[in-house]
């Protein structure tokens, strides 16, 4: 049987996936539940496959670069037969979300990179992408809230 998550679990999922060793108290205070219910819920959701793993990236021994954002305006060809670029961009690795917007944009992709080069070669590659008319690149300055 399928389980349905509720608001804590959808929580507790997207602060474990921004910091999967993040302590049961701050998790805790960050959701609103005790540390308890906190380990009883990590529990079922491994339990029923919702976790099913935690990975270690193992690095050089320098300190992890800080991260680049820029937010891409694409226009396509064809608003309504642009499955393709949609396609294409969840295989670049630095696009973490894709949004179909209404008005004059038809995409807003976010791409972030330790290095700005890496922005500007995504930015070639999408902008090379058939079905792409145009883009429109912003770089973030500084982010005020992240959830």
């Amino acid at each position: 049987m399928k389980r349905i998550l509720d608001r804590a679990d959808e929580r507790i999922l997207a602060e474990l996936t921004r910091n999967a060793r993040i302590a049961h108290a701050e998790l805790a205070a960050k959701v609103n539940l005790s540390r308890n219910a906190i380990r009883q819920r990590i529990d079922r959701l491994e339990r029923d496959g919702l976790i099913q793993g935690y990975t270690i990236v193992v690095g050089d021994g320098r300190p992890a670069a800080s991260t680049i954002a820029a937010m891409m305006f694409v226009y396509r060809h064809d608003r309504m037969r642009g499955g393709d670029v949609i396609h294409a961009l969840r295989c670049i690795r630095e696009v973490v979300s894709c949004d179909v917007m209404s008005g004059e944009f038809d995409l807003v992709v976010r791409v972030e990179a330790t290095e700005a080069d890496r922005i500007r070669q995504v930015w070639q590659e999408i902008s090379a992408l058939p079905g792409v008319r145009d883009t429109l690149t912003a770089f973030a300055l500084s982010s005020m809230i992240q959830r």
